[in-house]
């Protein structure tokens, strides 16, 4: 089985709605090339039309 690893040695990305940064998640494995944002919440605001930011 491998060692766990800290949540400080995965990678990192910049939520493309927020801001924020956000680490690598287990299921996002195959996809993370793809990934552009931190949660359901920040993909659906992006996706609003009218937002005010």
């Amino acid at each position: 089985m491998p060692r766990m690893r800290k949540k400080a040695d995965l990678p990192t990305k910049i939520c493309a709605a927020c801001g924020k940064p956000f680490a690598w998640r287990k299921k996002w494995e195959r996809v993370w090339d793809e990934v552009r944002y931190c949660s359901d919440r920040c993909r659906s605001e992006a996706k609003r039309p009218g937002k005010a930011s």
